[in-house]
């Protein structure tokens, strides 16, 4: 069901990018039983290799820890809990960083491992040290190779699968593009492979709005990842928003994919690419608390003006200055995110005030509009 070739400003943006972080999935490297595929795997790393000759940063983010582990310890499947997941994880990480060495060794290219958990993106100051060590990576002419690190990262601190992962990393390194490899060849509007000739699939060769989506079917993952079509797209739209250019393709078709991306899916970007900070307020921070707005203050925030202490209603949660709070109408709909200037205490202490009426310490705004995002 491959699409013939097409073209895009879209698919010109991702085969001209001169930064791209390229997510390559489980499927697409591990077999179930046998572990990873190393021919596989240096078929992708001739055609990674061929995009860096050609002047442009790669950044890989690579699935298959797990699958990588579940032959050395003799599993015959993907576990279903926990522990036995982070063990296999911690085996395989070893062999997935070692294959990629070794492939990337026949080029003279030295790699890089760097395991991240959702804490050390959601956290600004772990934010930053992730992102200086994969920009002093690519200065030092390494290949970055990013994975969850599954070993540590409990249920509650996921990314929930690596799809999401790379798009958060394409935003943290400031790529210019994303592309996602995996083992279908792009979107359809179903499983294109339940389809049957009662019951055909239509491919999307590309999403320019969420108009494009009406009536897209998504499954889960297979047996080997957690990222079926539902986490690819979710990641697509996500770095898509954040304004980078999103190619889905085929593992298969990586040669095509990282040359002219005249296959797969393409995501638009948004005009406007978003600040870095302001990608990481919406997208990546993790939460501490709640403030309630008045119709006023929602409105004020609509059109990016900072909140005043006047707009707010209810506080909720235990939160510092510097933590990010959702903003949240009368309703209980979040309208957007923003970092607070003020702890709870405080915060609590100006609810309803005009700015005349507050001591002189407590007078600046309780989100900054820098510091907004617009959900």
């Amino acid at each position: 069901m491959n699409a013939p070739a097409l073209t895009s400003p879209t698919r010109e943006a991702v085969a001209t990018a001169r930064s791209v972080v390229v997510k390559i999935g489980s499927a697409a490297i591990t077999d179930l039983g046998e572990g990873l595929d190393v021919d596989r795997l240096d078929r992708l790393a001739d055609a990674l290799e061929h995009r860096m000759r050609s002047g442009t940063d790669v950044i890989i983010v690579s699935s298959g820890a797990i699958g990588a582990g579940l032959a050395p310890l003799r599993l015959r499947k993907r576990p279903a809990d926990l522990a036995t997941k982070q063990a296999a994880a911690s085996v395989g990480q070893l062999a997935l960083a070692h294959a990629w060495g070794t492939s990337f060794g026949r080029y003279d290219r030295v790699v890089g491992q760097v395991l991240l958990t959702a804490h050390d993106i959601s956290r600004r100051s772990h934010h930053a040290n992730a992102q200086r060590t994969l920009d002093r990576l690519r200065a030092l002419g390494a290949v970055a190779v990013v994975n969850e690190n599954d070993a540590v990262a409990t249920n509650e601190i996921r990314f929930g699968d690596n799809d999401r992962l790379a798009a958060l990393v394409a935003h943290l390194a400031g790529a210019e593009a994303l592309i996602l490899l995996s083992d279908i060849d792009g979107l359809y509007d179903g499983d294109p492979r339940k389809a049957t000739p009662g019951h055909p699939v239509r491919f999307i060769p590309e999403v320019a709005g969420p108009a494009d989506l009406d009536g897209v079917i998504t499954g889960a993952g297979g047996s080997l990842g957690t990222g079926g079509m539902a986490s690819k797209l979710a990641a697509a739209r996500l770095a898509a928003d954040g304004g980078v250019p999103v190619l889905l393709a085929a593992a298969d078709d990586a040669d095509t994919a990282l040359r002219d991306a005249s296959v797969g899916t393409a995501f638009a970007p948004r005009a406007e690419r978003m600040s870095a900070r302001r990608f990481w307020v919406r997208h990546a921070a993790e939460t501490h608390g709640r403030l309630i707005l008045d119709d006023g203050a929602v409105a004020a925030v609509a059109r990016r003006r900072s909140l005043l202490s006047a707009g707010v209603v209810e506080v909720h949660g235990a939160f510092d200055a510097g933590d990010v709070v959702e903003l949240v109408d009368q309703r209980g709909e979040v309208c957007a995110r923003g970092v607070v200037g003020y702890g709870t205490d405080e915060v609590t202490r100006m609810i309803g005030l005009s700015t005349a009426d507050l001591p002189a310490d407590l007078r600046g705004p309780v989100v900054h509009a820098d510091d907004l995002a617009l959900l």
